[in-house]
Parts: C-alpha cells; sequence; structure tokens
C-alpha cells in the first residue's frame, strides 16, 4: 500500500472517530454484525523493508480487540451461527465473525491461545497447496528479490528495464511498482510465469516459504480438533478466480474442499476467495460457489453485514484488521460501519 493511501486511510480513522462521527452514524450503517479478517498474528519483525506489514498483526493487538470485543454487548459466534442467523433472520444481537485466511503457522501459534483463552469461535481458511508444500506465495517471493538486491532488471513489453533498489524507499517504491505490473495482467498464468522466471532469476525458492510459513495438514488436523474452529476452502493454488478459465476456477474450489476432506476428515461448507477484491472475485464466482453447495463465501470486499446479505451468501464483506493501522479506535470506526459506509457510498450490498 502507497504511503498517500496510507495517510488518506488513516486520516479518515481519525476523523471520525475523534469527530464521534462513527457513533452517530452506526445507528444507520452498523448493520447486523461484521466477518474480521486477519492473516498473519506474530510478534513485530525488525526488518526496515516489509510491503507486506498490511498482512500481519501482533499477538498483542489481537488480544486487546479481543478483550474490547468480550466488552461489548456483541456476540462472537461462527461461520456456521452467522449462516444461520441470516437465513433465519435471527439479528436479535449485533455479531462478529473472526475469519483468517491461509492457514500460516502463527495461527497455531500466537492466534489461537488468545482466541481459546477467550473462547472465540474463529475460522481458517486454508489453500491447500501450501499444506502440500506446494504452493506459490508469489508475494513474498518479489519481496524476497527485491529485499535481496540492490538492482534487478526485468523484461517488460520485450524490453530490459532496471530498478534502483539500493535504500529501503527505493525498495518500497519498486515493490509497489512491481506489485501493480503483475497484479494488472490479464491471467494468473501469466502473473505466476513472471514471479517464476524474476525468482529464478534472483536465487528466491518460492517453495521454501511454504515449509517455513505454512501449517502442516499435521499442525491443521491439532487445530481442526477444536470445536471453536472452523476450516474452510481458499482454493488449491490461492489463485485470483477471475483471471481464470471457468472450468479451471471450479476445479480451484471444488478439489480445495475434495483435499481438505481427504486430509482432515471433514468437508468445508465455507469458502474465501483468494486476494477476495472485485478483480479477483465476482458474479462468475459468486455463481460457481452457490453451485458448488458453499453455505457462504467472503470477499475482501470492505463493508459489515445488513439482512440483505441473507441473499449474497456468496459475496459477503469483511473488515480487514490492518497491520499498518494497528489501533483499537480503528477497530472500533471500521466495526460501526461508517467508514466503509462512505468508501461504498452508502451501498449496503455489492455483489456486482
Amino acid at each position: 500500500m502507497s504511503g498517500l493511501k496510507k495517510t488518506v486511510i488513516r486520516a479518515g480513522l481519525e476523523t471520525l472517530y475523534f469527530s464521534g462521527a462513527h457513533a452517530l452514524m452506526q445507528p444507520f450503517v452498523g448493520g447486523i454484525g461484521a466477518i474480521v479478517t486477519l492473516h498473519h498474528v506474530r510478534p513485530p519483525r525488525p526488518d526496515a523493508f516489509q510491503p507486506n506489514q498490511l498482512l500481519e498483526v501482533t499477538p498483542r493487538f489481537l488480544e486487546r480487540v479481543v478483550r474490547k470485543l468480550r466488552r461489548q454487548p456483541i456476540d462472537l459466534v461462527s461461520l456456521d451461527e452467522m449462516y444461520r442467523r441470516l437465513v433465519e433472520g435471527d439479528f436479535k444481537r449485533r455479531f462478529v465473525c473472526v475469519t483468517i485466511d491461509d492457514g500460516y503457522r502463527d495461527t497455531l501459534q500466537f492466534a489461537y491461545p488468545i482466541l481459546k483463552a477467550h473462547e472465540v469461535p474463529f475460522a481458517v481458511y486454508v489453500p491447500t497447496s501450501f499444506p502440500d508444500r506446494i504452493g506459490e506465495l508469489w508475494w513474498l517471493a518479489i519481496e524476497a528479490v527485491v529485499a535481496r538486491n540492490q538492482r534487478i532488471v526485468l523484461l517488460i513489453d520485450d524490453q530490459e528495464r532496471g530498478f534502483e533498489c539500493a535504500t529501503v524507499e527505493d525498495k518500497h517504491h519498486v515493490f509497489d511498482q512491481l506489485y501493480k505490473w503483475v497484479r494488472s495482467f490479464r491471467t494468473e498464468d501469466e502473473l505466476r510465469r513472471v514471479v517464476r522466471d524474476l525468482s529464478v532469476r534472483y536465487q528466491v525458492d518460492i517453495a521454501a516459504f511454504c515449509e517455513e510459513l505454512c501449517m502442516s495438514w499435521e499442525e491443521l488436523s491439532r487445530l481442526a480438533a477444536d470445536p471453536l474452529v472452523t476450516i474452510g476452502a481458499h482454493t488449491v493454488n490461492h489463485v485470483m478466480l477471475a483471471k481464470t478459465p471457468e472450468r479451471q476456477a471450479r476445479a480451484e474450489m471444488a478439489m480445495s474442499r475434495s483435499v481438505i476432506e481427504a486430509s482432515l476428515g471433514l468437508r468445508p461448507d465455507h469458502l474465501s476467495y483468494p486476494v477476495g477484491d472485485p478483480t479477483s472475485a465476482g458474479p462468475r464466482e459468486f455463481r460457481l460457489a452457490a453451485e458448488l453447495g458453499f453455505k457462504t463465501a467472503v470477499t475482501t470486499r470492505p463493508g459489515v453485514l445488513f439482512p440483505e446479505h441473507g441473499g449474497h451468501l456468496m459475496a459477503l464483506p469483511r473488515i480487514s484488521l490492518n497491520g499498518e493501522h494497528q489501533q483499537s479506535r480503528y477497530v472500533r470506526v471500521l466495526l460501526s460501519g461508517a467508514a466503509t459506509a462512505m468508501w461504498n457510498g452508502f451501498r449496503r450490498v455489492d455483489a456486482a
């Protein structure tokens, strides 16, 4: 995320909080509940260059958030209970559902003990290639290439282009450029090919990230044994489904569920679309998830839940707990619905 964008978001959250506007708006835009999403939960790292920091929060921050939620008149519920309430129209109390994407090992090491201690149900969405140790965490590969080199050269539009990345400021600039470039590709295959070539050229082992960072099937099995934990599907290869042919997108969803069932003995009823923004999951993907029989499917489109979402269970929004904005007051603003209402132009459902 660019420095300007971070500054604008932070300024907006601060304004809504200190003006008290979030509290005034909540009765009108707060909805019936929210799904919050996390990725990494781990102690802060000392590295000066952390372009993916938005994907990680500290255990201390998570503890503060959970404690504050437990003191509020809010139910902390599982995905199945959220589904029941949406289908049955049971909106007597607001609720929050906690979800964690990707199945990183720090979920077991740091997030689980906190959530267990406070009896908080939560879901973990697993891309099955990660515990199978064949996944490609391409965003980390780009980070590693930029972090380890002072200059990199890429073939772009059949021309070699050099990027200077000697300083931390340069590295952030280059990472942002490369990330936006690969995300602009029309197909997932093209993105993967470019990142693989880049990794080979600069001796970054993409496969090593799975072994280092992601839970094994044995670790996932231990986690899944707790009734507090729901295991959800997150495709096989963590692909941006909208950038794949329909047959492949369907197979990614269906095979993810089948592999989890074969490995853990449970069949996931809930799905998370990788990346999850409108460029990664749209009406076609929502239709496929429904045809495959999932109860719910979550995006990363920002928003709280309204009764109308009972008719759009394959396109549920979430509130991201962003590692670059680890303030309890920001969580309060986000759960009030005020910030996301303004972001969405006060549109309650975004399923297009």
